[in-house]
């Protein structure tokens, strides 16, 4: 093989060597920086906020603007101030431009739902934040963190002591003799429980033992249902209207009586209305009253009237 063959063969192996270790270097590099949140292939900004406490907050904890989440934390790191305070990488993979005033707020978006990073957008007209800026910072309190635990505490102790005095209220109106009652008053009532369960039974047994009487008498009170719907279906279907005529027929007789009487027409008018004829009946009934009396009195003086034989008429030595 010639010399200036074998030069370009090997040349030739040695740039596709090198190729190779670029595209090598370049994917390491590439899957690296995925490994930390960081594509270099779109256009994620990053910005930085520094805390002296992150309370919990963690590297992946979503970054929310206006509540959409828009990226995620990318890296949280001690600063070199001797301070112990915190930077904190956010990661915005959104579009969304927003003023360099703006702040970094950490907050919880729920009760177990950790931590998370707000930013909050400031619109004063100032130049929108730049890639790789530093915001202002800021924690929001959360419900158990604004709570106040010195008050609560004050409230638990009174329900405490509360509960207390209700205990013993309780421990001396169930003393001995309260407690005696109820066991009592507990015994009673099983026993009357146990009464009305044998009851139930004699009442099961008397049944079972009636079965076939009180099945006839149910069959007696279907028939006399029966029969009474057959009377009624008799009596609908009979001429009403007859017995209506004659109805009235009777009383405007018995109208046309009283009104007779009402104007002294026949012996009943004649006494209802004459009042001579009512005054000489009234006299004629206290003269014979007064003659029974009489009668009664004085006997004798009738003896001669009612005797066949003449008798001399003698006074009654009496008067």
């Amino acid at each position: 093989m010639p010399v200036i063959k074998r030069r370009k063969i090997d040349y030739f192996k040695r740039k596709k060597t090198a190729t190779l270790v670029i595209l090598g270097l370049i994917l390491i590099v590439f899957t690296f920086n995925y490994l930390k949140g960081e594509n270099l292939l779109d256009g994620s900004r990053k910005f930085h906020a520094n805390f002296d406490n992150v309370n919990g907050l963690a590297t992946s904890a979503p970054v929310t603007i206006n509540g959409l989440t828009v990226g995620k934390v990318q890296s949280i790191t001690f600063n070199d101030d001797g301070k112990g305070s915190l930077n904190v990488t956010l990661l915005v993979e959104n579009n969304f431009q927003f003023s360099e005033n703006s702040t970094i707020e950490i907050y919880e978006p729920g009760l177990i739902g950790g931590k998370a990073i707000a930013i909050k957008p400031a619109f004063d007209g100032a130049a929108n934040a730049k890639n790789g800026a530093t915001l202002t910072s800021s924690i929001k309190l959360g419900m158990m963190e604004t709570l106040d635990v010195s008050a609560l505490q004050d409230k638990i102790a009174g329900v405490m002591v509360s509960a207390d005095s209700l205990l013993t209220n309780i421990n001396q109106i169930f003393d001995t003799k309260t407690k005696a009652n109820l066991q009592l008053a507990i015994g009673e009532l099983n026993t009357t429980i146990s009464l009305f369960k044998n009851t139930s039974i004699s009442l099961n047994e008397l049944i079972s033992s009636n079965q076939e009487k009180l099945n006839n008498t149910l069959s007696n009170v279907e028939g006399i249902s029966e029969d009474l719907s057959k009377v009624t279906d008799d009596l609908s279907k009979k001429d009403i209207s007859t017995v209506i005529t004659s109805l009235e027929a009777t009383l405007a007789n018995a109208n046309n009586l009283l009104n007779g009487i009402q104007q002294g027409k026949g012996t009943l008018g004649k006494l209802a209305t004459d009042e001579q004829l009512y005054n000489n009946l009234v006299s004629a009934t206290n003269e014979l009253e007064e003659l029974l009396r009489d009668f009664k009195l004085h006997p004798k003086r009738y003896t001669r009237i009612l005797s066949k034989k003449e008798i001399p008429y003698q006074e009654n030595k009496d008067n």
